[in-house]
């Protein structure tokens, strides 16, 4: 059975669209866009880059040893994904497995928030004080992106891309040295002007429930 959609900012339960109401409720948030896990597979990539209205970003070549562990998207057929993330896991730069998440959203979503473990929905202002402290190439462009001060147990990055947030979250928190050590050039999946022979691997998750 397919996990039940969650809030894309708190994870938590919520009431569908009803007779009197089409939106998805949060008993904290409000109306909200339904949050969706998906497994692993060549047919969950294909089902959210069919109705991605934001970049679904992998960086390629993958690190040595990383697999792609998993995708999530915040939407509906209504309205298409208006946030999506990537997982990823691979060797840490250090000891131990380490995961990744990449999460392209629009404004005020709040799924990016959540995964780095922040009230949200967005980064708050003043994050991009002060010089970046990595950079990435988001389809060709140079993309400066911040360090999220204050989270005990994850590294976050957060940018803006093709007029989107662009977060990269990693656990543990050495996972965030590979946007330093790596030259990360991200591809949006969505665009299907390059053929990516992915390795996938068990669904991580860091992405909520198992589908």
């Amino acid at each position: 059975m397919r996990a039940a959609p969650t809030c894309p900012r708190c994870f938590g339960a919520l009431r569908p669209p009803s007779a009197w109401s089409s939106a998805w409720r949060c008993a904290v948030h409000g109306s909200v866009l339904p949050y969706q896990p998906r497994r692993p597979s060549p047919e969950a990539l294909g089902l959210v880059t069919r109705i991605a209205k934001v970049p679904f970003w992998l960086p390629w070549p993958l690190p040595a040893g990383w697999l792609v562990t998993g995708f999530g998207d915040d939407g509906d057929a209504r309205t298409g994904a208006r946030a999506g993330v990537v997982a990823l896991s691979g060797p840490s730069v250090t000891q131990g497995p380490a995961d990744l998440l990449i999460v392209a959203e629009e404004p005020g979503m709040g799924l990016g928030a959540a995964f780095a473990g922040l009230d949200g929905p967005d980064p708050g202002p003043g994050f991009d004080e002060g010089p970046p402290n990595a950079k990435v190439e988001a389809n060709g462009h140079p993309t400066p992106l911040w360090w999220v001060e204050g989270l005990p147990d994850r590294a976050a990055y957060v940018g803006e891309a093709m007029g989107n947030w662009l977060w990269i979250i990693g656990w543990p928190t050495e996972a965030g040295w590979l946007l330093t050590l790596a030259e990360f050039r991200l591809h949006d999946l969505s665009v299907r002007d390059h053929e990516f022979d992915l390795p996938f691997g068990a669904f991580s998750p860091r992405l909520g429930e198992e589908p």
